[in-house]
């Protein structure tokens, strides 16, 4: 009975030590860390970030824009923010270099949930690597209305741009195979953040900051042939 208290005392004040040097804050050996992370969420409390893994020299297999590795970089910024792939998204999920050949900084991956023309509205999820742009487009009415559209950060965070608004200062670079703009006022949208198209038919895109960027879009019903890009070269 007494060995039985013995061990069980020892192993009480293993966790104890452990616990104070999880919320010490001093040097940490492997081993105590390992223990910290089995108790704690180790991504919340070092803050850590997504950061950019992959480039052209990736993407590109003889010129060829190669989708396969393009969706493993996606998958692994997925893997990062804790979020699923799922059967679904194994079937519908796509990536697109919109024909610029720079899928490193002009690009985008994402998923249709729903894209519902008889009740015009529209569910759609974006996956920006680090730093990647959609190209500047608007969309333009066809035998449909012009697509509506808002957007809600929810990993990461990126600039949202119109061409509706006063120029905002301090812009980050656009990637040199976009070409220029014509939308020049830019809001930080950061995670919650609710964004609106600020007016219909009218040019905009979304940038993602270093750390990457998912974003869920609700919208009016999507036809294709009302996209429009302001670098006529892109494609989808």
């Amino acid at each position: 009975m007494k060995k039985k208290n013995v061990i069980k005392s020892l192993c009480m004040g293993i966790f104890v030590l452990s616990m104070i040097s999880c919320s010490a804050g001093g040097n940490k050996t492997a081993a105590n860390e390992e223990s910290c992370c089995a108790d704690t969420n180790c991504k919340d409390k070092k803050e850590m970030k997504y950061s950019k893994k992959y480039t052209n020299a990736d993407f590109y297999t003889d010129g060829k824009f190669n989708e396969a590795v393009a969706i493993e970089a996606m998958k692994d910024m997925l893997k990062f923010y804790d979020l699923p792939f799922t059967d679904f998204m194994e079937k519908e999920f796509w990536v697109v270099d919109f024909g610029l050949g720079d899928f490193e900084n002009l690009g985008m991956g994402g998923v249709f949930w729903v894209n519902d023309q008889e009740h015009s509205y529209f569910a759609h999820a974006i996956y920006l690597l680090p730093g990647q742009m959609i190209p500047e487009h608007a969309h333009v009415k066809t035998e449909f209305a012009p697509k509506f559209e808002s957007w809600m950060v929810t990993k990461g965070w990126c600039y949202n741009f119109s061409e509706i608004g006063d120029e905002t200062p301090n812009a980050p670079v656009i990637p040199m195979k976009h070409g220029p703009i014509k939308s020049k006022s830019f809001v930080v949208q950061k995670v919650g953040d609710i964004v609106h198209l600020k007016k219909e038919e009218s040019f905009h895109f979304l940038m993602a900051g270093p750390e990457g960027a998912i974003v869920d879009e609700w919208a009016s019903y999507h036809d294709g042939a009302g996209l429009r890009f302001s670098n006529t070269e892109a494609s989808l």
